[in-house]
């Protein structure tokens, strides 16, 4: 097949598993061509995401002038589609005028989009992410675009399932696909019955980076943990830094690296240096696949407190590299961690986070290596990259097309 892929932003360092799906898309031996509907940010360090940026076309990029010709040649030639793509934009959104403004920009980013895959000869687009991406394919669709289907990783899609009218996008696609059983059970709870067999498990996967690295025994003096994770709310990383205090005054000696950037990271320093941290919680910033590996090379144990979540490709890093996990008994991750590879603990308690971190301090090499074993055979089972992409794309291939939304 002839397949183009879409997101909101692409690549981005949050999202090597969507280049990892696409890389075993294409050495299953189908063509894609990857669409962003925003620039790639500048700060892409992996030298794959650089060059997936010279792969990715950017649709805000071709500008205003652009998009506006795009849709005035698609409203003089397929004039009944023009107006059953404006009224899907005009239904996904939603009330408000922001959001149908927001929409008709969509409207016209779909146009300049549906111009460019019928040259191209795409035979299938797939977006990633329920928002607005996954609103300009089903936009593009109705314009006479190709059949659509996208990827739901949660947990935005679950927060406003009605301002991003996620009944109406499964409605138009001919395939959803949930990360975990708990993601598929959301989208089924917002969507007709009728429509609940074209909602498919696809897991995400690792690249043979992870899969195929050589397991590595956890230092014996080591006492660092490593968390690896954008700083956002989502992720719970003010509780984590309250634990390391709690833990640092019960006599405990140990590090904390947090990897990644993000919104909070000005308060979060605010809040280790209010602590008197700053001698053992170490904010590293955005760092390369290699010298993730590396940090986790080093690690007694990977930890992520997360509030919510879809479920999280680190932790599939961190278990496929033999280290166990700490994190939260949320959303899909139960499907992936239990106490046979790592410690669940309730989301929001300081003294479990704490307690937890404290027992794999205090853990034999033997536990470890046992937790980091089991870890790394689920990974292997259910993770890997090439054999999900060959199962998503024979899903895609059997996917009736639905009627455009009306």
């Amino acid at each position: 097949m002839r397949l183009a892929y879409l997101c909101n932003l692409y690549p981005a360092v949050s999202h090597s598993f969507i280049r990892r799906e696409i890389e075993g898309v294409e050495r299953a031996g189908h063509e894609v061509h990857r669409f962003s509907l925003r620039p790639a940010r500048d700060d892409l360090k992996d030298e794959a995401d650089l060059r997936e940026a010279q792969l990715t076309q950017s649709v805000l990029r071709e500008g205003a002038l652009a998009l506006g010709f795009s849709a005035l040649k698609l409203i003089l030639s397929r004039p009944i589609r023009s107006g059953r793509a404006l009224r899907t934009a005009y239904r996904l959104g939603g009330p408000g005028f922001r959001a149908k403004f927001r929409h008709f920009i969509y409207w016209l980013e779909a146009a300049w989009l549906v111009r460019r895959l019928d040259r191209l000869g795409v035979d299938h687009l797939h977006a990633h992410f329920g928002t607005n991406s996954a609103a300009v394919a089903a936009i593009a669709r109705a314009w006479g675009g190709p059949p659509f289907s996208f990827t739901v990783h949660g947990p935005d899609e679950f927060d406003a399932p009605l301002a991003l009218s996620l009944r109406a996008k499964i409605e138009a696609a001919s395939l959803v696909v949930a990360i975990s059983s708990y993601g598929r059970s959301q989208l089924m709870r917002w969507s007709d019955p009728a429509h609940w067999d074209r909602i498919k498990l696809v897991r995400c996967g690792l690249d043979p980076s992870f899969i195929e690295a050589p397991i590595q025994a956890v230092p014996n003096p080591s006492a660092e943990f490593v968390c690896i994770a954008r700083l956002s709310a989502q992720k719970g990383l003010p509780l984590l830094v309250a634990a390391c205090e709690r833990l640092r005054q019960s006599g405990e000696q140990f590090t904390l690296t947090i990897i990644g950037d993000g919104e909070l990271r000005q308060s979060l320093e605010q809040e280790i240096a209010r602590r008197d941290l700053a001698g053992c919680v170490f904010l590293a910033g955005i760092r390369s696949s290699s010298e993730i590996r590396e940090h986790l090379g080093r690690a007694r144990a990977f930890v992520l407190p997360s509030f919510a979540e879809g479920l999280p490709v680190v932790l599939m890093e961190a278990l496929a590299m033999g280290r166990p996990v700490i994190t939260t008994a949320i959303a899909g991750t139960p499907e992936l961690v239990d106490e046979a590879c790592g410690w669940l603990v309730p989301a929001g308690d300081e003294i479990a986070l704490a307690e937890a971190m404290r027992q794999a301090l205090h853990a034999a090499a033997g536990d470890l290596a046992a937790k980091g074993s089991v870890g790394r055979e689920r990974v292997h089972k259910l993770h890997d990259a090439e054999r999900n992409a060959r199962e998503l794309i024979g899903m895609i291939g059997g996917a009736p097309a639905p009627a455009a939304l009306r």
